[in-house]
């Protein structure tokens, strides 16, 4: 049975009043004050019955979940060691000095009854709230990713044939790590395949940077241009690509936000060819790097004409090649979405620009996508003043929402183990990252404790020491020429 908690001064208790002894500035008046978290009864009520035992009060287990990574304590053992020695924490949970503090279990249980999908509606209402205090623009939106390493070492790894993993997978019940509308083919044996993490099997292994491979999980983060607010979220194995969840992710910023996304910024690893084409058919702007860009050119390539010296003709949806020929479309390959176009090799061979055209001897060939108006207009965008300006921004929001997570709520280990678990890790940080937005904005920083640091932007930091350099050289260097301060 769901218990219910009533909140009531005790008229005799060493004369101790907590409202009076938690200082009127103390952030977690203002959360109380801002935050409602009695809507969980409602979301909740379905998983208690009528009879038995009273629970603890469903609102007092999210707060202290809350608490658990607003001051990012240890462990849920430690944060019931905390409690009865914090004013302010039992204040903010209702209790009393003679209430009995609850086992740390509790915990635990309510994450297993309520799901993640509780955290989720969490997540949303503090994406709503600031939407109504004007935090958020929404057309204008930074995507990025992160990976997170899971509560599981790298001895926990079993390497095997990927039958015997896939048995392990399945016994294991482990969430698959890989998209099922990937472009790979069927036959392609992925690492992944070979190797699973008997202590949590839903993180896949993964290299980052140049730190050794271990399992991790993948979480993808959308920021809203305006004031930094998290509005969107995803959290999957290592192995899926941030590229494989970007349409995913600003589909849920705009369920979450009720706005259309106008523009989408983000890196090179973004860029690619399908999330070109599908940006500009869902009316957004693309404002992401190019990840085929010129940069990109192959060695092997090197002195060879590039496909924009072919001239494409769509009266009859052929190309001319440098030397004049007509290319004829012949196959569309179904896994890029292009038409290929070519030139018989005897032709090819016959040609004296030859080895400035291919280093083949089958002929040259030419791929076009199937929307290429579409692919030309978003890289266009991409390559524009604007959408550079967009990405330097979007370098700023992003890290510094990613280092205060990983700084002030433990954002970069995982607390539990299966990946339904670090879902409901990563919607309770990136709620406490909203609500610290929107209590700052209001007029005051809601921080405290390790969770009161605050980033510099790199633009600050570039000013401060523009401005030393220029006090040295107009004070300390005269003085050092005249002999009046020693040079060592």
């Amino acid at each position: 049975m769901m218990g219910r908690h009533e909140p009531q001064k005790d008229l005799f208790n060493y004369h101790i009043d907590l409202d009076k002894r938690v200082r009127p500035d103390n952030p977690l008046r203002r959360i109380a004050e801002k935050i409602d978290f009695t809507f969980i009864r409602s979301e909740v009520g379905k998983f208690y019955g009528k009879n038995g035992n009273e629970s603890v009060a469903p609102e007092s287990i999210l707060k202290m979940m809350f608490l658990l990574f607003y001051d990012d304590v240890a462990s849920e053992r430690e944060l019931m060691r905390i409690i009865a020695e914090r004013l302010d924490y039992m204040w903010f949970l209702g209790y009393g000095l003679n209430d009995e503090i609850p086992n740390h279990s509790v915990l635990s249980k309510a994450r297993k009854r309520w799901g993640k999908e509780v955290f989720e509606g969490f997540f949303v209402r503090t994406v709503a709230q600031c939407v109504e205090s004007g935090l958020v623009d929404g057309k204008k939106i930074h995507v990025d990713s992160s990976l997170v390493d899971a509560n599981a070492s790298q001895d926990s790894v079993v390497k095997s044939s990927p039958e015997l993993i896939a048995a392990l997978k399945k016994a294991y019940q482990a969430q698959e790590s890989k998209l099922a509308d990937t472009h790979t083919k069927e036959s392609y044996d992925a690492v992944n395949d070979r190797m699973v993490s008997t202590t949590d099997p839903d993180a896949a292994v993964v290299r980052k940077n140049n730190q050794p491979s271990r399992p991790r999980y993948h979480h993808h983060r959308v920021v809203d241009d305006a004031q930094g607010v998290i509005t969107a979220l995803e959290t999957t194995p290592g192995s899926i690509a941030e590229n494989k969840k970007l349409l995913d992710v600003v589909e849920q910023h705009q369920a979450n936000t009720q706005i259309a996304a106008r523009t989408v910024v983000a890196d090179q690893k973004y860029g690619t060819t399908e999330n070109f084409v599908a940006d500009p058919q869902q009316r957004w702007q693309t404002h992401m790097g190019d990840f085929l860009g010129p940069q990109k050119n192959h060695s092997r390539r090197q002195g060879i004409f590039p496909d924009s010296k072919f001239t494409y003709r769509a009266e009859d949806n052929t190309y001319v090649c440098p030397a004049g020929q007509v290319m004829k479309a012949r196959r569309l390959h179904w896994l890029r979405r292009t038409w290929e176009y070519y030139l018989p090799k005897k032709v090819c061979a016959a040609c004296p620009l030859q080895k400035q055209c291919t280093r083949s001897n089958n002929g040259r060939t030419v791929h076009r996508h199937e929307h290429q108006e579409l692919l030309d207009q978003a890289r266009e965008q991409s390559y524009s003043a604007q959408a550079k300006r967009d990405r330097r921004r979007r370098q700023v929001l992003m890290e510094q929402s990613f280092a205060d997570a990983a700084n002030n709520h433990g954002f970069k280990r995982s607390r539990w183990r299966r990946l339904w678990r670090q879902q409901i890790q990563d919607y309770l940080i990136a709620a406490i990252q909203n609500i610290r937005i929107l209590l700052s904005r209001a007029g005051k920083d809601a921080s405290t404790g390790a969770a009161a640091l605050k980033i510099v932007p790199l633009q600050a930091v570039l000013m401060v020491f523009f401005h030393l350099k220029t006090f040295l050289q107009k004070t300390v260097r005269p003085l050092m020429s005249t002999g009046c301060i020693a040079a060592n």
